[in-house]
């Protein structure tokens, strides 16, 4: 899969380029499935704000009102009761993936037991654009200042496509507890590069290829240990 890792969805042109490069067409040209999972598993999100995300309501994240050709709902937690080649088809016929944000854990438990983690490998031209947890959820781990939700097995890990995490929505004037000094104490934990990124940032990733997007702030912080 080709990945586009972002704080708060396409919120800027420059972003927007980004995602246009990966689809390789216009997107009024690409099919999306948006994925709203995630939302389920965060004590603070309600079914108010995952149906803003649906309907393409919420202009603080803009991913599904960005006037995609087709949309569609895929919901994990529904999948494990539907015949795989039936959903399969609706995931292969996809353009772009658009992840909500909400609980990285939970969105990890989900992908695993829907079996959609066991079919990323063989969408090599699928975009992944992720907001927030839709995006922390590809990294190796996500620290234990995001862990809300708890899997059975315990722990931190997450699917690890990429081999970096992701401290994201720096500095949002909502989240207090988001400031750069919060994200170098939390790096300071982690045992893989990790970025902290404002909401005008996203991370663009091409097979081996790494690329930070930008027209806000963001810091690359090296492992100190591990």
């Amino acid at each position: 899969m080709r990945l586009l890792l972002t704080s708060a969805g396409i919120r800027n042109s420059t972003i927007h380029h980004a995602l246009v490069d990966l689809l390789g067409k216009s997107i009024a040209e690409s099919n999306a499935l948006c994925i709203p999972t995630a939302s389920y598993g965060h004590p603070s999100v309600s079914p108010v704000q995952t149906w803003r995300f649906i309907s393409g309501q919420e202009p603080r994240a803009p991913m599904v009102e960005l006037g995609w050709k087709s949309l569609g709902v895929l919901e994990l937690t529904a999948l494990p009761s539907i015949d795989q080649e039936r959903w399969v088809k609706w995931v292969r016929k996809a353009d772009v993936l658009l992840v909500n944000g909400g609980d990285p854990l939970y969105l990890c438990y989900w992908m695993q037991q829907s079996g959609l983690a066991d079919l990323m490998p063989s969408l090599g031209e699928t975009v992944w654009v992720g907001l927030s947890a839709g995006s922390m959820v590809m990294t190796p781990r996500i620290g234990e200042d995001f862990v809300h939700w708890m899997p059975p097995t315990g722990g931190d890990e997450t699917l690890g496509v990429v081999d970096f995490s992701i401290f994201p929505q720096l500095d949002n004037p909502a989240l207090p507890e988001n400031t750069m000094a919060d994200a170098e104490r939390w790096a300071a934990g982690m045992s893989v590069p990790a970025y902290a990124i404002d909401d005008e940032t996203a991370i663009k990733v091409v097979d081996d290829t790494v690329e930070v997007i930008s027209e806000g702030h963001w810091k690359l912080f090296a492992p100190e240990h591990g």
